[in-house]
């Protein structure tokens, strides 16, 4: 099967980008604003909570070391001592049990320092020794007048955020406090370390987000087929253009074997109502157009719908190795079935006129010669012979029954013909019609399918063979009965549409139509083809075929039937 390539619309020349890395950008442009903005705030937060984790942290040492009992009798012994006059020397504070215990705290802890003072202000214990003995260096009046304080102050060890917390003696007063401190150094790196994480997650997820975008710009390069937003809507407007002024039928089915475009045309030719969007099985074609649409042919079909005749045709469409799906396209040949109807019967009726013309100069050749021979009784006797025969100059047994004229010339030239494949056409005993057809070329053409399957099913077997022509009429219903000594029918339905015995042939559509035409010009009239013996064993093959309002009507006297005896 060849592959049928869409047209591509041409592109418009621009000279931005492409609609796709348009939203591409847009999209990882607005990714990457959201992520810096949401960034930026957690940034600020976290720099934030950081430092008030130290800062907790900070104060909650103190306060242990503050609430410890050896701590609380220190402070409030050495305090005590300096108000007597009598301060502990730097030596005395170094070598303290109070000095020990917070230089173990601090290296426990990891803070930059662990301090108490006295409730002078006076350092009792300090990770630098040289440091004992001489007063703070901040302001240590909040703690020292009972409350705690939490800020960033830069000391003897350098900058640092620390909580300040006072040491209560055993009878609630103030004697002493506690400075524990952490490096601002420490409080950086740990926003740094948050930082870096965060900036991980962020990369991350522009990463995802650009990923993300990347796909979906595929896919809608995908569903697109490649084509601009003005590609698009050109091809919108030239199928809608094309599709509803066409004056053939088309469906566009997708590869799921859905119908996705119904243009008016093909709804009016093939009967469909149902909406696009169905699937191809229900949207109620026969059998032979449903089979063409599934399985694409080259060469168009005909098939019978309704009261019409259709050519159909279907292609498969590819873009690249992508299969689009199937377009079925339906051309309407009942104008041309019925002139091919009209030219059959003008020529069968040419045929008999030739064929009487012919014969008759034979015969006027033959009086002369004998009259010029002074053979005058000879002469009489063959006119009188002659006057015996039916017009195209050989007997067709039983014509005299038939008296309409159309119906008498088209029959003689079908005897002819089968007389020229061997076949004897009677016309049987019980016809009788002396009356007007109304409809010539319906009456013609049911008469001459039934007649030449006949001739061909009789003249299968040799010279010989047999076809028995019967026109009755029954009030304005002109009947048709063919019967002959063929084989009889060797297929189920001999009116399906496609079945023949012939073989491959030139005719549009296919051969194999015939009985279905025929049935198709009797229903559409009213009436109804029918096999009454489908021959063999069981007798001649007999095909009878019934057009109401194809006579005028009977007058009163009228007592002709039509039943066959």
């Amino acid at each position: 099967m060849a592959r049928l390539h869409p047209i591509r619309p041409t592109r418009a020349r621009t000279h931005g980008l492409r609609l796709r890395t348009q939203i591409l950008l847009l999209q990882v442009a607005v990714i990457t604003v959201s992520l810096a903005v949401g960034f930026g705030l957690v940034v600020h937060r976290s720099a934030g909570e950081v430092r008030a984790q130290f800062t907790q942290r900070a104060a909650a040492i103190a306060q242990t070391v503050a609430s410890d009992a050896d701590v609380r009798q220190a402070a409030a012994a050495e305090s005590a001592a300096r108000r007597a006059g009598r301060p502990p020397s730097a030596t005395e504070l170094a070598s303290a049990a109070v000095q020990q215990q917070a230089v173990a705290v601090t290296r426990r802890t990891d803070v930059l320092f662990v301090v108490i003072a006295d409730d002078a202000g006076f350092r009792l214990a300090h990770p630098d020794p040289s440091q004992l003995g001489s007063r703070v260096s901040t302001d240590p009046t909040a703690a020292l007048a009972g409350r705690e304080e939490v800020t960033e102050q830069t000391g003897t060890l350098g900058g640092s955020v620390r909580a300040k917390v006072p040491v209560f003696g055993g009878k609630g007063a103030v004697v002493g406090m506690v400075s524990v401190g952490v490096s601002t150094d420490t409080v950086g790196a740990a926003a740094r370390r948050s930082l870096l994480l965060l900036l991980g997650l962020v990369a991350a997820s522009l990463a995802v987000g650009a990923a993300g975008s990347g796909l979906l710009a595929r896919r809608w390069r995908r569903l697109t087929l490649g084509l601009e937003p003005e590609e698009m809507a050109e091809l919108i407007r030239e199928q809608d253009a094309v599709l509803h002024s066409a004056s053939d039928g088309v469906i566009a089915v997708d590869a799921d074997g859905v119908a996705r475009v119904i243009n008016p045309r093909a709804r009016e030719l093939l009967g469909v109502a149902a909406p696009a969007g169905t699937p191809l099985a229900w949207l109620g074609l026969t059998p032979r157009v449903a089979a063409v649409a599934a399985q694409p042919t080259d060469p168009p079909v005909a098939a019978a719908v309704n009261e019409r005749v259709v050519l159909v045709a279907s292609r498969r469409v590819w873009r690249g190795d992508r299969d689009l799906g199937t377009v079925l396209t339906v051309a309407d040949r009942t104008d041309v079935e019925a002139l091919t109807r009209e030219m059959d019967s003008i020529q069968a009726m040419s045929s008999a006129l030739r064929a009487q013309r012919h014969e008759s100069a034979n015969r006027m050749h033959v009086v002369a010669g004998l009259l010029r021979a002074d053979r005058t009784g000879e002469a009489l006797a063959y006119l009188d012979e002659v006057a015996g025969l039916d017009g195209a100059g050989a007997p067709v047994p039983g014509i005299a029954g038939l008296q309409e004229p159309h119906l008498r010339a088209f029959v003689s030239a079908k005897a002819t013909q089968a007389r020229e494949r061997g076949v004897a056409l009677t016309v049987g005993s019980d016809t009788l019609l002396v009356d007007t057809l109304t409809r010539t070329v319906d009456a013609t053409t049911v008469a001459g399918n039934l007649i030449d399957n006949a001739i061909d099913a009789a003249s299968e077997s040799g010279p010989g063979g047999t076809v028995e022509l019967d026109v009755l009429r029954d009030g304005d219903t002109l009947v048709i009965a063919v019967s002959d000594s063929g084989g009889g029918f060797t297929v189920a339905d001999p009116f399906a549409e496609g079945v023949t015995t012939h073989g491959l042939s030139t005719v549009p559509g296919g051969r194999g139509m015939g009985l279905a035409i025929v049935r198709q010009v009797a229903r559409s009239a009213g009436g109804d083809v029918v096999i009454a013996c489908r021959g063999g064993a069981q007798g001649p093959t007999t095909v009878v075929a019934t057009l109401p309002g194809c006579l005028l009507a009977a007058p009163p006297a009228d007592v002709g039937g039509c039943v066959r005896g």
